[in-house]
């Protein structure tokens, strides 16, 4: 029988967007190319994650020069919400509206933080978001409160708050999405990085495909790759899919690209004809573009005369110099805590020797400074010769820098006076969105405020492909309220009852 929806993709987008439609009652399929993690001893294992690289998919895309590189993007049930930090944080309210920042303007985005606000209460208790409101200056209006207060922090973290709190700063829970309890009965690490195979994360399957699955109208088919999306006129008129051995159609009334910034737009891409040579929803040129990918370092702030006796850290934040702090009053970004270094991390991703790293590691802190990447036209995911081209610009790394040099000095005031940073690489996900931005002209856009793509009546668009902007906070939370926005408009416009 025919689904009424499907839905490509079952990371924080398709998921979501699944668990809003459930209750419809419609017929509604999740593809999703993976299969689901098993536990199994390496999913708590830092020298196979971060050494052996034990989970990093077998995939190639090639940067614009040629040279191939391995993503980090996961294949699985959950996408990369099962690897991702758990950090569900609101874009604030002024990053909704065109910014002035040092490395240019932000275009704005055609619905404004009012109209998501309800979306976003209903993707924290989805998705069980632990936190509290207050403290921090630039945390936009709301109308619910968050439904588990914050993960309590650990006693050095308390005394690294503590001490930034005496230089001025407003220092505030990181709302997370974790059962920090259930997460350290299965292994005393931090959750960073490490696969959610227990459940103790709330991602994209333990919380959005839980709660969709629980309607006897929803089905997964894990191990189903779309490799093309064919068209009749102005509708989406099936799914090209490789799927036990074979190649089969699967078609719909209402198809939902979810499959991330990345994959969303390279399969658009991928699914040309005679009329669209440039690939489908893409009559403005448009798909692929703005390619965003938060400009981010991770700082380790190290004293040899001082110890870490944390096991998971990630629970502080500062937004002091958001919308504020550069020469003229540019905005500057988010501060948060990385997750817990150890030694075994730290060797596997810098090289160093393990007692080294180790010594390292157990005598520093380990903090995090994001800058908004703007969009660039001419940054861009491309579809040549079957296979993802990455051709990533990063912008606004005057302001980055800044961010950067003033969180340093902040660290060496706090008492850790060694600061060692470096940036992240083109090989990590660190929040890839922009690839077909949302908005009011088609010439500009590749979907409408509701996600419908402009050219296709029935083809929606539902992940971080769509955001017009990056701002400077992870975008998981946004892109779940976005789903549930868009799951709304399907349920009352596209299936009235």
């Amino acid at each position: 029988m025919q689904p009424d929806v499907l839905i490509v993709g079952s990371g924080m987008g398709g998921a979501t967007l699944a668990a809003a439609l459930a209750p419809s009652g419609r017929r509604i399929v999740i593809l999703e190319r993976g299969e689901r993690l098993r536990d199994c001893p390496e999913a708590r294992d830092p020298h196979a994650i971060f050494g052996r690289g034990f989970f990093r998919p077998k995939e190639t895309w090639r940067d614009i020069k040629g040279e191939a590189f391995s993503p980090g993007n996961y294949a699985c049930v959950g996408g990369n919400t099962k690897f991702y930090g758990a950090v569900l944080l609101r874009y604030r309210a002024e990053d909704f509206r065109p910014l002035r920042h040092i490395g240019g303007t932000t275009p704005g985005w055609p619905i404004s933080y009012e109209e998501l606000e309800p979306f976003y209460g209903k993707a924290e208790r989805l998705y069980r978001v632990r936190g509290d409101a207050t403290g921090d200056p630039t945390e936009p209006p709301r109308s619910s409160v968050y439904p588990f207060p914050p993960v309590p922090d650990e006693a050095d973290v308390a005394s690294l708050r503590r001490s930034l709190a005496a230089q001025g700063l407003h220092v505030s829970a990181l709302p997370l999405g974790v059962d920090i309890d259930r997460w350290l009965a299965r292994a005393p690490t931090a959750w960073d990085a490490f696969p959610d195979t227990t459940g103790a994360k709330a991602d994209a399957e333990t919380a959005g495909l839980a709660e969709a699955l629980r309607y006897p109208n929803v089905t997964l088919l894990a191990g189903t790759k779309a490799t093309r999306l064919l068209r009749e006129g102005r509708r989406a008129a099936g799914v090209e899919v490789e799927r036990n051995g074979g190649r089969e159609t699967l078609s719909a009334s209402v198809v939902c690209l979810s499959a991330g910034a990345i994959m969303s737009a390279a399969l658009l891409l991928a699914s040309t004809d005679g009329e669209h040579p440039q690939g489908l929803a893409n009559s403005s040129g448009q798909v692929g573009r703005n390619f965003m990918n938060h400009n981010l370092t991770a700082m380790i702030a190290y004293n040899p005369i001082r110890r870490n006796r944390t096991v998971y850290e990630k629970t502080i934040q500062f937004n002091d110099w958001y919308l504020t702090g550069g020469p003229n009053g540019e905005p500057l970004g988010n501060v948060q805590m990385l997750g817990r270094v150890t030694g075994p991390i730290l060797a596997g991703e810098s090289g160093l020797p393990l007692w080294l790293a180790g010594h390292v590691a157990e005598r520093s802190m380990h903090i995090m400074a994001m800058s908004e990447d703007l969009p660039d036209p001419d940054s861009r995911v491309l579809w040549r010769d079957g296979g993802i081209v990455l051709d990533w610009r990063r912008t606004n790394l005057d302001a980055h820098r800044l961010l950067v040099s003033r969180l340093g000095r902040t660290m060496r005031r706090a008492g850790w006076p060694i600061v060692l940073s470096r940036g992240f690489p083109k090989s990590k996900p660190s929040h890839q969105c922009g690839t077909a931005r949302m908005g009011a002209d088609p010439a500009t856009s590749v979907v409408d405020a509701n996600l419908k793509a402009h050219d296709l009546d029935n083809l929606f668009v539902v992940d971080a492909s769509v955001l017009p902007t990056s701002a400077a906070v992870n975008p998981s939370l946004t892109v779940a309220a976005l789903a549930f926005r868009a799951g709304e408009h399907i349920r009352s416009r596209v299936f009235p009852a």
